[in-house]
Parts: structure tokens; sequence; C-alpha cells
């Protein structure tokens, strides 16, 4: 919480009481006011005071804002980022950004700030009241937001695909005005200079949202004015070749972009009504960012063996499994590049194909049309195959298909929702599968998440207590000289300690006693065990793994694997 940090501090030093931090938490909580607010409000302090014990204990100069002269050669950033975060920036030296702030305590709001503007950040200590009212001083206008867009290079891009001229003349054109074309630029380039995956925009009662996912987190970027809402929404939509009459259902579309002669990049718009408009989520799709060599994906030397011999046996089936944006797709992808020879029919029926590839034969699933997984399957089989991929199992037609197909001398690669590699095979037989035909025809099967990396510039040692390392999964004997690392944050990855991710891998082959244990009908505890005597890692092992190596903190191991 915003105010946990500054209350804790005054708390330490016996400046409050704990009924006191209590009731300014509850007070607080039902004004939505800020922290600082409702300790003048509740007389407790004076600016002044605060100022002064807020600077005394976080080691930072009071200055008068009245008397400040702002610099020049700052970040561009957003009225309602600086608002939410109530921070100022005045001077910019080289790549640090001073901020004026009121609570320096407020970490999330430093974070933000570093993060929007991609400096590291100092900061000085004002007053709130002087803070807010100078904020209201340097109010932008729309020029301030063209500005950026104009400074991006916006006007740059070009639209591969141009679409017809839609019926709606009204919402047509307004889509074509220079600050809804330049915004919507600024926000695709601005996704693909800061590395996102997802785009979202997001419209609730009184604001809209633009939030980008990057390195598998969610961060707000902007609130565009709330006036543009339609507008923005409905230029996405002609661009992605779809209805902008249609408020009512969702539609899904796809938006092709050239940046430069020799970079194209795709966004896979998803379009869905809420309650005050409609949400637009954009997928980004970069070939150039597209990791194809496994070695380099994350995987251990042993469990990358073991997935190589199974994808070049001549038949049965592989499944890669994990929750929606684990890397499944580029797993596969890679598994096909390798398998990818002249003397090799592949075929792959994907909802949607994301990348297309010289040599394969890809196919867009379009259930609409009436070509869903199935029936693509049963067309595939002939076309004498050598190699089928399923871009997902979802249903037992299509899982009794993929089977059949492993063990009538076709090699399936496929994709399936499972927690693990174990629960994999509990949930083909919960499908319906028969338990001696998923043992006969599964090969390997694996699970897979992504972590973020530590960041190579700025990362350093944690210090963690060794009960925590234990309590995590650390054997005792290792704990006390055990060392994590973490980036503290620096320029290059935005403040935040993180660059890039890598994947963590349970790898499971399908060992004789684990086929046995499949025709047994055992449960995926048992077969967990099994294979963890067999010398398959866990998530969380492979995530400790990669702590122990130093490319991965152990906050983040935490985050996305959960306890053995």
């Amino acid at each position: 919480m915003k105010h946990s940090r500054l209350g804790d501090m005054l708390l330490r030093q016996n400046r409050i009481t704990r009924e006191q931090l209590d009731n300014l938490i509850r007070e607080t909580k039902l004004s939505g006011e800020t922290f600082t607010s409702q300790l003048v409000k509740s007389s407790l302090f004076t600016e002044e005071e605060l100022c002064s014990f807020i600077s005394k204990s976080y080691g930072r100069p009071v200055v008068n804002l009245e008397e400040l002269e702002i610099g020049e050669n700052l970040p561009k950033i957003s009225q309602d980022i600086m608002r939410k975060n109530l921070a100022l920036p005045i001077r910019r030296t080289g790549n640090s950004l001073t901020l004026a702030v009121s609570d320096p305590y407020d970490i999330h709001a430093l974070d933000e700030m570093a993060f929007v503007s991609g400096c590291q950040v100092d900061v000085v200590i004002v007053p709130e009241s002087q803070l807010v009212l100078k904020l209201d001083e340097e109010s932008s206008s729309d020029s301030q937001l063209e500005d950026v867009m104009a400074n991006l290079g916006a006007s740059e891009m070009e639209l591969v695909e141009k679409t017809e001229e839609m019926d709606e003349v009204t919402l047509a054109s307004a889509t074509e005005e220079a600050p809804v074309v330049k915004l919507v630029n600024l926000i695709f380039l601005d996704a693909i200079r800061r590395g996102a995956s997802d785009i979202h925009i997001e419209p609730y009662e009184r604001v809209l949202r633009v939030r980008y996912r990057i390195d598998g987190v969610l961060h707000e970027i902007m609130r565009p004015p709330m006036k543009m809402r339609d507008a923005i929404v409905s230029r996405i939509k002609i661009q992605a070749r779809l209805d902008i009459s249609e408020r009512r259902v969702p539609q899904d579309g796809r938006i092709k972009l050239k940046l430069s002669k020799a970079k194209t990049v795709d966004f896979r718009v998803s379009v869905l009504p809420t309650l005050f408009g409609e949400k637009v989520v954009m997928r980004l799709l970069d070939p150039s960012n597209l990791q194809l060599d496994m070695a380099k994906l994350g995987y251990e030397e042993e469990p990358l063996n073991w997935f190589k011999d199974a994808i070049n046996q001549p038949y049965g089936m592989v499944l890669v499994t994990g929750p929606t944006g684990s890397g499944k797709t580029v797993s596969l992808y890679s598994a096909v590049g390798e398998l990818n020879k002249p003397g090799i029919n592949l075929c792959t029926a994907e909802d949607p194909v994301e990348f297309n590839f010289m040599g394969i034969n890809q196919v867009n699933v379009n259930p609409d049309a009436g070509l869903d997984f199935p029936a693509a399957l049963r067309s595939f089989l002939r076309q004498d195959p050598d190699v089928i991929l399923i871009g997902e199992i979802r249903d037992l037609e299509t899982a009794t298909i993929g089977v059949k197909a492993a063990l009538t001398g076709h090699l399936v690669l496929a994709t399936l929702h499972t927690n693990d590699a174990p629960s994999t095979v509990t949930r083909l037989i919960n499908m319906g599968i028969e338990p001696f035909l998923v043992g006969s025809a599964l090969e390997l099967v694996t699970a897979q998440r992504l972590a973020r990396r530590n960041c190579s510039e700025c990362v350093e040692p944690e210090e963690i207590p060794p009960e925590v390392l234990i309590e995590a999964g650390i054997p005792e004997a290792e704990a006390g000289t055990f060392k994590p690392m973490k980036g503290k944050g620096c320029p290059v990855c935005n403040g935040s300690g993180y660059k890039g991710r890598v994947g963590l891998y349970q790898v499971m082959p399908m060992f004789p006693e684990i086929r046995d244990a499949v025709y047994a009908e055992k449960n995926s505890d048992e077969i967990n065990e099994i294979a963890i005597r067999h010398g398959v890692q866990t998530l969380r092992m492979a995530a400790l793994n990669k702590v122990k190596e130093g490319s991965v903190s152990l906050e983040e191991s935490l985050r996305v694997t959960v306890g053995d």
C-alpha cells in the first residue's frame, strides 16, 4: 500500500502510535486521498514538520517549488502518470532524473516514473500542496501529446494492408483525424520500442487506460483523453479490417505494419465489448524477436537431449504444456524448425497461425467455416504427413485423432493446458482417452513457464535469510553459502531489474516405469514421484537451478512456480 512505508517509519521512530496509524490507514482508504495529506489533515503534523521529518529520515533535501526553475530536455511523461504518482520531473543530468515528490517512500511510484522515463531517478522533497498546484500549472494540452508522437517518428509507419471504405461515415472520418492517427501510431511504435508482447487498451467509467505487457508483467503507460476512446478503437478496428459498426460481439483481426524495408511487425487484434466500451488487446508478433535455437531457450543439457530424442522419433506424441503466455508456441516452432527438412512433410493446424515458415504447410483453423481442429487433422491424414502439429488439444475428438495418428506412424506435436508434466497424463485420461492408448502414444511431455531474467547490467548479490532459502526449496546444506542475485534497476532495464525472459522446463520422457504407471491408472502424484526418481526436475527445481546460475532472482522463481 502506498502509505505503509512512511507509516511504518513514523511508527518506528515513535512519531505516531499504532492506533493513530490504523486510523490514518482507514481514513486514507475511505477518502481516497494520499497518506501524507491525511497526516496533515489529522493535525498530527504541519506540512513543514512532515517535510522536515521525511527529509531527515530519507536523507534528501526539502525544496521550494515556487523558487525552483524547471530544467529543459526532460523526458515526456503524461500528466495522468505524474498526477497518479505525485511526482514532477525538475532536472535531468545525463541519464539521471530528479523528481520533486512529497512521499519518497512510495517505491511503486518511483519505479513507475523510472520505467516510463527510462532514467534512474533521484528525489527532492516538496510539500504536497505545492506539488499539486505545480502539476495543475503544468497541465498539458493536446499539443504536448502530439510532440511526443512526433518525437517517436509515428508518421514514418506504413500500414501494409489497406482497408475498404466503411459505411460508418462519421466515425470513420473521426479516425482519420491527425491526433487519433498519431496516438494509435505512438502506441504501436512505443510498444515495439519497449519490447512489449501485448498492448491492452481498457475503457472504464471515467478513464481510458493503455498498458503494455513487458517480460510477462503489465505496466500502465498512459491514459489518453476519454473523448478519444471510440475513435481510437475504431481506428484500430479499421486497420484490422473489422466492422466498426458492430460493438456488441467480440471480433478478431490482424494488422501488419511495415516499419522499415527490413522490419515488419504483425499485431493480432482482439476486441471485446465491456461495460464501458470495447476493450482491445493486441499481441505483437515480431519475427525478428523469434528465438528458434532450442539451446538458447533455457533448456538444461539432459532435458534438451531428451526433448530432441523424442522429436526425432519416427512416430509418437510429444506434448508441450503450460498456461497462456508460457512460451509453448515458441517451443513447438523450435521443434518444427529442427524437423523442417526437404524429405519431411510437415502440417500444422493453428488458431491462429502466428508466424509463417517456408517448407511447412500451415493451416489457420476457422471454426465458423467448419474448419476446426478435428476437421484439419482428418484432412492432414489424407495429405501423407510425416509430422503433424496441433496448436492446442481442446476436446476429446482432437485428442483421439492425435493419439491415433501417433499410433499409426506419425509424429504428433501438440499443446495442452495443464499445470505440470505428470498431470498431463491424467488430463488425457480424464478427457476420455483409454490409459493403454495414452501410455502407448506418448513419447514425452514437457511443462514450462517463463521467468523474467535478471538484467546483466545491474545484477548484484541479494541478502536473503537462510530460512527463506530452505523454505523455497534450497537444500539446508547449501543455504548458508547460497547467494541469490537480483537486478537493482538501471537505464538498460528501465529501472525494473529485469531484461528479457528465460524458460523453465519440466521434461518428462515416458520411461518404462512411467508407462506402467499410466497403464495402471496411477494418479499424477505417483507418476511425479517416479519421474523424480528417474532424474526429471520439477518446475520449482528448474527455477532454483536458474537462481543458482544467477540468471533469475529468488523472488521471480517463487512468483512463477509452486512448491514441490
